[in-house]
């Protein structure tokens, strides 16, 4: 069986092609030393307050302070597992005044549900990491049940198995709760919701058992004890809920997670790119800057434009068979 550690490690040098040639930046310097001479928008598929919206925020702060110009979040629909905005984002023109934090779910779901798209998603430029979020399994403390293992057998004892909440049907948390069911062999039935808040009051209240979840959008119930949190999908133990197991001390090699991307429309210029990239990257280095994002239960970790093209494409190509799997089950 091939892990996701491995599978990476085989596949991270394929992405190259993501990324505007290095040679491509020396008619542009002139341009990208005098950038940003204005307002840069950041296009985001989410509305205002969202876990998504809130850690872009982190990030367009920082770049405001650096540039001393104004970086302007502009939330659109997350519509069609966030196609509103990507296309928006596509048709945006390639001066680096408009940008788009892109979540995984628009590089390793959108184009294998949507095969009619108006715009290439391999043609979004990528510029650096914002953020990677960890997903929690929480339960309802009226479930009984103290650790994943003991939720796993309880699972498989149940008539008919245990309702799971997930978002959006095909969705990252969709798909991180399909592969904890391959996985662990949990006789689970998925019941999707729109929304983080509609499923996370389900399970507060009892309604609904479980739910898998990135950690950002749950952090008040699980710090409130609204709900219990049995394990996280990180590489590590986190340090805000040091006392919870990762997903692999039950599962081995279970790390997955969800993720955001800066990129840039098609033809935007490496020079620019890259000064992108080095400030958010300066950023990304600041205490202040690391703490925020642990506050909101995600994490940084620095990429140059290369590193981010390598990083998408194996991602890509490791939910792919899943999601496929997926899209022939509603067919």
């Amino acid at each position: 069986m091939i892990t996701k550690r491995a599978f990476l490690s085989k596949s991270v040098a394929a992405g190259l092609s993501l990324v505007p040639p290095v040679s491509a930046m020396t008619g542009s310097r002139a341009h990208a030393a005098n950038y940003p001479a204005g307002p840069v928008k950041i296009i985001v598929a989410q509305a205002a307050g969202g876990s998504l919206d809130v850690l872009l925020r982190v990030s367009a702060e920082h770049l405001s302070r650096a540039w001393g110009k104004q970086v302007v979040v502009l939330n659109l629909p997350a519509g069609g597992v966030g196609v509103i905005a990507a296309r928006a984002a596509a048709a945006a023109p390639s001066d680096g005044y408009t940008l788009f934090m892109a979540g995984k779910s628009i590089f390793t779901i959108l184009p294998e549900i949507q095969t009619n798209l108006p715009f290439d998603v391999d043609d979004f430029v990528p510029i650096a990491l914002t953020g990677e979020q960890p997903f929690g399994i929480v339960v309802s403390p009226s479930l009984g049940v103290t650790s994943l293992p003991e939720l796993i057998a309880l699972s498989k004892e149940q008539p008919g198995g245990l309702n799971c909440a997930v978002g959006a049907s095909n969705s990252s948390a969709h798909l991180t709760a399909e592969l904890l069911r391959i996985r662990s062999g949990a006789n689970l039935n998925f019941i999707n919701y729109p929304g983080t808040a509609q499923s996370l009051s389900d399970v507060i209240a009892g309604r609904i058992p479980m739910l898998v979840q990135i950690i950002p959008g749950m952090a008040g119930a699980i710090a409130s004890g609204h709900v219990k949190l049995l394990s996280i999908t990180s590489p590590a133990r986190w340090r805000t809920f040091a006392n919870v197991p990762t997903t692999s001390e039950a599962i081995p090699e279970f790390i997955v997670g969800g993720w955001t991307v800066l990129v840039a429309p098609r033809g935007t210029s490496a020079a620019i790119v890259q000064k992108v990239n080095d400030d958010l990257r300066a950023a990304q280095a600041r205490p202040e800057f690391k703490g925020r994002l642990e506050e909101l239960g995600a994490e940084t970790r620095p990429m140059s434009p290369q590193q981010v093209a390598e990083f998408i494409r194996s991602e890509r190509e490791f939910w792919r068979p899943l999601v496929r799997e997926l899209v022939a089950k509603t067919r």
